[in-house]
């Protein structure tokens, strides 16, 4: 058995989750962060992508929607459009019972 260890690689840390914020333009391109350095810009325009999509599909749609609020189980994204842009907001939560 000990030969196959030496084969086998230690399976990566999970990422701890941000807190912070950032902007970004029509485009998808990251104005300003707040995140942390260790989270990837990668992930970041991602999300900004994804924010950006709904809501210009809320707008060919002719729905009114100026925030996108998801909760996981773990971390809050809320998204607030900004003339085109959005600004982002990340927030961990606790996983105890809410208020």
């Amino acid at each position: 058995m000990g030969f196959l260890n030496l084969f086998a690689q230690p399976a990566p840390a999970p990422m701890r989750l941000p807190a912070g914020s950032f902007t970004v333009d029509r485009d998808g391109a990251i104005i300003a962060s707040t995140l942390p350095q260790w989270f990837p810009e990668p992930l970041a325009r991602q999300i900004g992508q994804h924010a950006l999509g709904a809501f210009r599909a809320a707008f060919q749609a002719q729905l009114p929607l100026s925030e996108l609020i998801i909760h996981y189980a773990a971390l809050k994204v809320t998204a607030r459009e900004l003339r085109g842009g959005a600004l982002i907001f990340l927030a961990p939560q606790s996983p105890g019972p809410k208020p």
